[in-house]
């Protein structure tokens, strides 16, 4: 009887406990609406910026450049990545092109092993692949195991060797871009479904190593970003079908990528671009099926990642 009473008293305390948890953990959250936490200098980082070829990849670079940090600019098109590196080394920091194939393990660890030895330690990761490109919306998708090499796969072949770098420079960002597909599926008219399953693991993936890393107290921060899917150019824009045009028009890439910046520099767990897209993404999850896809079926923009 006794016990049985003492178990009741601690399970009282401890949901107590995790109620007052709660509820200052929401006062914390809404102070910091108004009043977001400072940014942190990046001055002198090392950042790996995978995809840096093209749209919001090139951004970052060119951004994390004139704040001052050493980029390791790194794609598989060396056309493209020479065009950013010549773009972002007119910046503080330094650009450096590295071509490589992330989908190879091998090749990831060797490139990996020439930017220690000629910028230092990675200290920051931008995967921008996992994005699938606009242009995407307008031709067949790839193929599923190609889908899956680049946008998943990829993750554990570049954590495998830029987490030892992190913790022996005693710090480190990762940054996951993800579509705002892995927010909600997609109302795919083609044979997209493995698109948009990646891009669930990918959220998966993050918030699972992020979980990991806390358990382990470690330095390394995690940052997930559910990204809009019409970053794009003027060139693709006309060819997009908008059912709301004034609220879900085209973003460009340097908008997205000075957003990015701004949650990365405050150290955010999880956030969107643009930010009503996150909230918008839970609340679809806790409303009825139907009550749901009422609400896609309104914001739809008439493609698949809407």
């Amino acid at each position: 009887m006794l016990l049985r009473l003492y178990s009741l008293v601690i399970l009282i305390l401890d949901l107590v406990t995790l109620l007052f948890g709660i509820f200052f953990a929401i006062l914390i959250a809404l102070y910091r609406i108004f009043r977001p936490p400072p940014l942190k200098n990046l001055y002198g980082e090392v950042a790996m910026v995978v995809g840096a070829g093209r749209g919001i990849g090139r951004e970052l670079a060119i951004h994390l450049c004139q704040l001052g940090v050493n980029v390791a600019c790194v794609d598989i098109n060396s056309e493209n990545c020479d065009t950013t590196v010549h773009l972002a080394s007119k910046s503080v920091g330094v650009a450096k092109m590295y071509i490589c194939n992330i989908t190879d393990k091998d090749e990831v660890a060797r490139i990996v092993n020439i930017i220690k030895s000629e910028l230092g330690e990675v200290t920051m990761l931008f995967h921008c692949c996992s994005i699938p490109s606009p242009r995407a919306l307008l031709q067949d998708p790839p193929e599923i195991r190609h889908t899956i090499d680049l946008t998943i796969l990829s993750h554990f072949w570049l954590l495998d060797t830029v987490l030892p770098c992190m913790e022996r420079a005693g710090k480190g960002h990762i940054v996951v871009l993800s579509s705002v597909a892995g927010l909600s599926g997609t109302a795919t008219g083609g044979n997209r479904v493995s698109l948009s399953t990646a891009q669930f693991a990918v959220q998966g993936l993050a918030e699972s190593l992020h979980t990991e890393l806390r358990h382990l107290n470690s330095n390394i921060i995690i940052t997930l970003v559910h990204v809009y899917p019409f970053i794009v150019g003027a060139e693709i824009a006309k060819d997009i079908r908008f059912r709301i045009p004034s609220y879900f028009g085209t973003m460009p890439a340097t908008d997205a990528a000075e957003q990015i910046l701004d949650g990365v520099r405050r150290n955010y767990a999880e956030f969107s671009v643009p930010g009503y897209l996150l909230y918008l993404g839970h609340i679809l999850r806790i409303l009825p099926k139907k009550a749901s896809f009422m609400l896609r079926d309104l914001l739809d923009t008439g493609v698949d990642f809407g």
